[in-house]
């Protein structure tokens, strides 16, 4: 016999999502979206499925569309047999479908959140969710306030002292410093600072959470980690596809806004903290702000950052178009689709260390990596010829999409010649471990529902990313528009002369 909130198909072995959620439901707006069909709904699925739901949880989905309940689970079961990762069990299915609702209607109609607020209390009394409740905002920013609003008009947000409510927004967090913080302050004024849950999947992911493992867990790397050894700092979030069909959020966000003030100033602060005295959240957000505290772009921003924007061209053998060809996109819009930036952190450890971060679409191939390039030995005992292929020592933590950690180093070229040149030694998550990892959203939903906010950034996070970022997007409304690249390419000349200055250069991945 198994314990309540245990799936037999569960490995008891398995200590990657060891902690199971109790009593709770789920609420998703925008859930007709696609981040809710591909991400949401399958990951629900498959923490249910190892396990980690309480038998009773309870999924409801809001959205204009005319639908019955047995119509929107429907919906869930088409979702998860198409992007669920792990096993399609029919038993398992049964059981989270036996909690699935659904309530019609807009979200500026007071009527759909009384809806709500009956659905919610049904399912307390049918099954014994126990007035846990979180609410997940798939939808646009400029919906948070009305949604909010009426969360708290219709007493969604009222709590009891043994129970929980809890909110889960989604990026962009604002637009500049200014629309942040005002945002911030909606939430805040709804759902106090520790039941405010901002997703940022690729702190989801298991690599960018084995950065701290191999900083901290590892004698060998900490005592290289500073400014006496590393060069410089290289962090790449590259993609190969267009915008097709994402012009209604993509135009006039553009690509610095959309990755750079979150995930890589994200990955940017795990890479530079200091040791935390605990992997509490409090202490692990403490190093975190105190690095992006002390981050400032470096200028003159003509020549240390570059903006660029996709034109047509051949990418793996197909024609695609340009960013002014895709739906939605006005002929003469600036929204550039590549960013680079160059930052710099006022530290003991970090002084003099360039941090280059760089995002863009339609480039040579999908890639997201932290690349540490550490300096050149201050005396080699070779001939040039000896040493004509060496490069840079370095180490790189690829994040997606094979995971795992590369070191690059000089090795000897087997003969009898003294010749050395890079070699690699690799490892893969695929290759040392024999089950997958979690994807990002299984891990985020499951602390939410746990409550355990460590992966999720904090309101004096967002406005340190902002205030980082806004001067540079500042210089770029004032001077011109982006420049052309093509699909296919790794961006604008412009960035590579951005670090061809101080004789740098991007890492190909």
């Amino acid at each position: 016999m198994t314990s309540a909130g245990q799936n037999p198909l569960r490995d008891p072995r398995d200590k990657r999502l060891p902690r199971i959620a109790g009593p709770s439901g789920l609420t998703i707006f925008g859930v007709t979206g696609d981040l809710s069909r591909k991400k949401l709904m399958p990951a629900i699925y498959d923490l249910s499925n190892r396990g980690l739901l309480p038998p009773g949880f309870a999924l409801t989905g809001v959205a204009r569309r005319e639908w019955e309940h047995q119509d929107f689970g429907q919906i869930v079961h088409d979702a998860v047999r198409e992007n669920a990762r792990t096993t399609f069990h029919q038993s398992v299915w049964d059981r989270l479908a036996e909690g699935i609702r659904f309530v019609p209607g807009s979200f500026d109609d007071p009527g759909t959140f009384d809806r709500l607020a009956e659905t919610v209390k049904q399912l307390d009394t049918e099954r014994g969710t126990g007035g846990n409740h979180a609410f997940y905002l798939s939808v646009p920013p400029a919906m948070f306030p009305t949604v909010l609003s009426q969360l708290s008009r219709s007493g969604l947000t009222e709590q009891a002292e043994d129970q929980w409510r809890r909110v889960v927004v989604e990026k962009p967090f604002g637009h500049d410093l200014h629309s942040a913080r005002e945002l911030n302050r909606i939430v805040n004024e709804v759902f106090p600072e520790d039941s405010v849950f901002r997703i940022d999947h690729y702190l989801g992911k298991e690599t960018v959470q084995n950065i701290l493992a191999l900083r901290f867990a590892n004698q060998m790397f900490e005592p290289l980690w500073n400014a006496h050894y590393v060069d410089h700092v290289q962090i790449t979030m590259a993609e190969d596809i267009g915008l097709g069909g994402r012009a209604g959020y993509y135009e006039g966000i553009g690509a610095a806004r959309d990755v750079i003030q979150n995930h890589l100033l994200q990955l940017m602060a795990l890479t530079a903290m200091e040791e935390p005295v605990s992997f509490s959240p409090g202490n692990l957000r403490a190093e975190k702000s105190k690095v992006l505290s002390a981050t400032k772009p470096v200028g003159p921003f003509s020549e240390t950052t570059a903006r660029g924007q996709y034109t047509g061209g051949w990418q793996g053998g197909e024609k695609v178009p340009g960013l002014h060809e895709e739906p939605g996109f006005a002929p003469d819009s600036t929204t550039e689709t590549f960013a680079a930036i160059t930052l710099e952190i006022a530290s003991r450890r970090w002084a003099g260390v360039p941090f280059y971060l760089r995002s863009g679409k339609r480039l040579g191939r999908r890639v997201t990596e932290i690349a540490v390039m550490f300096k050149r030995a201050p005396h080699l005992p070779f001939d040039n010829t000896m040493t004509e292929e060496l490069g840079q020592n370095a180490l790189v933590i690829r994040v997606q999409p094979d995971e795992g950690v590369t070191m690059r180093f000089g090795a000897k070229i087997p003969g009898t010649s003294m010749e050395v040149r890079d070699v690699t030694m690799d490892f893969g998550y695929g290759h040392s471990f024999t089950e997958s990892s979690p994807e990002a959203y299984e891990r985020l939903l499951l602390d939410v529902l746990l409550g355990e906010p460590s992966l999720f950034p904090v309101n004096e996070e967002v406005e340190l990313s902002w205030q980082i970022l806004d001067p540079i997007l500042d210089h770029w409304a004032s001077y011109g528009g982006p420049e052309k690249y093509k699909a296919g390419s790794w961006g604008p000349p412009s960035a590579e002369t951005m670090l061809a200055r101080t004789g740098r250069a991007w890492r190909r991945p």
